[in-house]
């Protein structure tokens, strides 16, 4: 701003008049140039609404509309081993979905807007972009997604308290990455609280602000590695060495996320959850480095007692002793594999051979009622949201054959067939007959 003192001056610059047949031509020029301009930034505009689209999820399918809310914890008694701050604890932010008011009551135009897809989508993107060495604009859409949750909402009514599920992401991943399958299993009853892990996930945003992103590729594949084949000298980090890997570590989270819930239930500071979460009743699930994980959290973790892994190795220690819990394993076949890695890489044949023993083995080992799904032309994306990012994925080869709502349709059938079965008592067909209506499924059962 200036004073009453200051003046503003202006200067007009002379030159000699322009012709007026060329002035006409520049203007002429610069109008096409500058509609032209226009035409192809409405055509990138439209490509990439097309090419990544502002997607919506499919309805969940159950009576229950869905809540949510998410927390910020910090386990005082466990050191971070990520960190070179000795002092660094553990922390991890949990998002909980729940059963909210039945689904017919509440209006479309609710007053409580629909909670994002990803919270602080900008910064996933980003880390995202970095991780893949792909351009940030292939993300940035995920910031305008919405889910069919609605923030803080009440819980529903119909029972006194929830069965729980546990939801663990896999590397490189974060905590909504199985939205479709979290919100199908929430309209039908249960609570799922999600775990983002620092370190293995793309990025954790905490309450401060502070921004955690993954390790570096190549020393977390060897750290997770370790778990299921173990190499002769052990990864390390920070000067510790971890001979069975990280993963035993990462399922200490399980057991003090169980610790928070049973305190929440007790007292929740947003006096919403407060005593409506059955915790006798609790089953894990996740995917690839979240299935890992998780089983490693059932063999330790007494208080679970019905366990999902999807396409996921299965640790040393869990093939060897097997697991008392019921399992259930959703993957695909050997040849699925093998298609994925000639479409668009990965998945050495020793990759294959492991995923493939490793799950069987722990399936012929466990001591509960085992279950093991396979669904030819599912690749390992088609077990997340992945599918619904792009129309184009099918055309880069990543993801299946298999057409995505189908596969989604076959995870959530047994997803809930499963938990329904072994958390609620009732009887599944889908699951205790074999009553496929999935003719693709390969299906196989072992009963105590």
């Amino acid at each position: 701003m200036y004073s009453s003192d200051h003046q503003i001056l202006t200067r007009t610059v002379h030159g000699p008049p322009m012709n007026g047949s060329l002035g006409k031509k520049a203007a002429t020029l610069t109008g096409a140039l500058t509609g032209a301009l226009a035409v192809l930034a409405l055509v990138i505009l439209v490509a990439l609404s097309v090419m990544l689209p502002v997607f919506h999820f499919p309805s969940p399918g159950g009576p229950y509309a869905i809540g949510t809310l998410t927390y910020h914890w910090v386990a005082t008694d466990q050191a971070n081993f990520f960190s070179t701050d000795a002092r660094a604890r553990r922390e991890l932010m949990v998002q909980i979905w729940y059963p909210a008011k039945a689904a017919g009551s509440v209006p479309f135009a609710s007053p409580l807007p629909r909670a994002p897809y990803v919270q602080n989508a900008s910064a996933l993107a980003k880390a995202l972009a970095l991780l893949k060495n792909l351009p940030p604009v292939l993300f940035t859409q995920l910031k305008y997604v919405t889910t069919h949750a609605l923030p803080g909402a009440r819980v529903a009514n119909e029972k006194a308290n929830y069965p729980v599920l546990i939801f663990l992401e896999g590397a490189i991943g974060f905590r909504q990455m199985n939205t479709f399958q979290v919100e199908a299993l929430v309209s039908q009853g249960y609570v799922v609280a999600a775990i983002d892990q620092p370190h293995t996930a793309a990025m954790v945003v905490f309450p401060d602000g502070r921004e955690v992103g993954a390790l570096p590729l190549d020393q977390m594949m060897a750290l997770i590695h370790q778990s299921h084949s173990p190499a002769a000298i052990a990864p390390t980090i920070n000067g510790r060495t971890f001979e069975k890997g990280i993963v035993p570590y990462l399922a200490q989270d399980v057991g003090f996320t169980l610790n928070q819930l049973t305190a929440l239930n007790q007292a929740d500071p947003h006096a919403i959850l407060t005593g409506r979460l059955d915790l006798q009743q609790v089953g894990i699930f996740g995917i690839s480095l979240g299935g890992i994980v998780g089983s490693e959290a059932c063999r330790t973790e007494p208080r679970v007692r019905a366990c999902l892994f999807m396409d996921a190795p299965m640790p040393v220690d869990v093939v060897k002793s097997g697991l008392q819990q019921s399992a259930l394993w959703i993957t695909r076949d050997a040849q699925t594999m093998r298609l994925e890695r000639r479409r668009s890489g990965g998945w050495s044949e020793a990759d294959i051979s492991e995923h493939q023993t490793s799950m069987r083995a722990a399936f012929d080992k466990s001591q509960g009622a085992s279950y093991f799904v396979q669904v030819p032309g599912m690749f390992h994306v088609n077990l997340t949201d992945i599918p619904y990012w792009s129309p184009l994925l099918p055309w880069l080869g990543i993801t299946g054959p298999i057409d995505p709502l189908r596969a989604h349709n076959i995870i959530n059938a047994y997803s809930l067939a499963f938990f329904n079965r072994h958390l609620l008592g009732r009887a599944e067909a889908l699951i205790d007959d074999d009553a496929s209506q999935y003719p693709e499924v390969v299906f196989s059962v072992r009963k105590p």
